[in-house]
């Protein structure tokens, strides 16, 4: 139950930190739709989402206007596409010719689900993915080879690819095969600032219940449709931080973990309500510190507060993991159903502190993927010169993929070769994308490495039965 002071207690955040649900995310089963004919297929969840979602993005309004709690973004999340289209695929050999028909039957599925997003007035619709961290399907492989495609001819489709899993280890041919796919969305859309690489995520260990772009998809274990909240305060946190500001470790910890209870408890509200208008199960709360470009709304104004005077200086990580940690231990004594990704977000583009602190150098993207192994998911929306090499983005995929698998965390990359540009520049991607300096990369090579193909077991912590 949402206490009366509770809700006083989200309003004064509201009106001075920034405070937003960040996303209502709509999880819908394709399974259903399933079957060998393409058209049908297409025709099946285009209905099906537009009528599951139907109501969604207005229950989404009306529920922002009566508790006057901001709801940024309503998007969808299907299942991965590769699962619930593969039927489609039995009449194809598994050969040069049969890939290229079934890509091409894929791209069409894109752009369906372009339509229903747009039918049903999302900004972002999930799951044009595939899942192969131990291996790949004439399916998984048919799906890789559109994304290009799918991506940079659709406006609100999103994909995603997870290529290892702490249990199954990383699928280094599906890694090899990302680097040459970023710079195909790049040289696709090289007009946009190689915009189609910034609705497209390499993870390991994703999670079934994600609600933010542009890694969400419906799991398989999931129920036919759900609700996932995700919640965002960092303006809320600095703000808390600001009151205890030279205190102790411990005062500090308390600080956020409070803090972000109070957060959380305001997801649950808006996830209570969607659920009982929609007549759709609620799933969980994400409580994400998801950052914005707007002023005020920064994780990076919450490192500085926290004594670094910029992010990437001594001491980050240890700040990033006091951070992600309390959030963590906020949430979950907020709600019973806490889960998604649930801690600090550290995109380049989305946060206008980060953005600083990279054009000064203070940031680096050595730093980044130190901060990475304590932060909540990875290296997120980071623009690199566009001259670099596919084997390049792939051994910086494959590093962060490690870091997931050993450490048995999730962790994703989404990185942004930008055509044309270079270290200085700036990469313009509009919106709650943000911009993004281009970043300086390592100029040593690892070809050799990443050539090697096949599969890098997964760790022998890994075998917990």
């Amino acid at each position: 139950m949402i206490s009366r002071l509770e809700i006083q207690e989200t309003n004064q955040m509201i009106e001075e930190s920034n405070l937003d649900v960040r996303t209502i995310t709509m999880g819908v089963s394709l399974l259903d739709c399933a079957g060998p004919d393409a058209g049908e297929f297409n025709r099946k969840i285009y209905d099906k989402i537009t009528r599951t979602a139907e109501h969604l993005v207005k229950t989404g309004d009306d529920i922002s206007r009566q508790y006057g709690l901001p709801i940024v973004n309503k998007r969808v999340a299907v299942t991965p596409v590769a699962l619930a289209a593969a039927g489609l695929l039995s009449g194809l050999s598994d050969t040069e010719d049969g890939l290229s028909r079934a890509s091409e039957m894929y791209a069409e599925i894109a752009r369906t689900l372009d339509r229903a997003a747009s039918a049903v007035g999302v900004n972002f619709i999930g799951g044009y993915s595939a899942l192969v961290q131990k291996g790949s399907t004439f399916s998984d492989r048919a799906l890789i080879r559109s994304i290009p495609r799918a991506l940079a001819g659709t406006e609100r489709v999103c994909s995603c690819v997870n290529a290892g899993s702490t249990r199954s280890g990383l699928n280094m041919n599906a890694v090899r095969r990302m680097g040459r796919v970023i710079l195909e969305m790049a040289e696709l859309t090289k007009d946009r600032d190689a915009l189609a690489c910034a609705k497209f995520v390499v993870f390991c260990n994703a999670v079934e219940d994600n609600p933010f772009m542009a890694g969400a998809f419906h799991g398989a274990g999931e129920r036919d449709a759900v609700i996932n909240v995700g919640v965002s305060g960092p303006g809320v946190v600095k703000r808390a931080l600001e009151q205890v500001r030279g205190a102790d470790f411990e005062t500090l910890c308390e600080t956020i973990k409070k803090t972000a209870f109070k957060i959380t408890r305001a997801g649950q509200l808006v996830a209570q309500e969607a659920s009982k208008r929609l007549r759709v199960p609620f799933g969980i709360i994400d409580l994400s510190l998801a950052p914005t470009p707007a002023v005020g709304d920064s994780i990076a104004e919450i490192l500085r507060e926290m004594g670094l005077e910029q992010p990437g200086a001594p001491g980050t990580t240890a700040a990033v993991a006091i951070l992600n940690d309390n959030v963590k231990k906020g949430g979950v004594m907020a709600s019973s159903y806490v889960g998604g990704l649930s801690g600090a977000f550290i995109p380049v583009s989305e946060d206008h502190g980060m953005i600083e602190a990279a054009r000064l150098g203070a940031l680096t993207l050595e730093k980044l993927e130190a901060m990475t192994c304590v932060c909540s998911v990875g290296l997120d929306m980071v623009a690199v010169p566009g001259d670099t090499s596919a084997e390049t983005l792939s051994g910086i995929i494959a590093d962060e993929m490690a870091i997931g698998m050993i450490n048995n965390k999730t962790t994703a990359v989404r990185i942004i070769p930008v055509p044309g540009k270079t270290v200085g520049d700036t990469a313009e991607f509009g919106g709650l994308l943000g911009r993004a300096p281009v970043m300086p990369v390592n100029s040593f090579g690892c070809g050799g490495f990443i050539s090697r193909g096949g599969r890098i077991p997964p760790p022998i912590h890994s075998f917990r039965n």
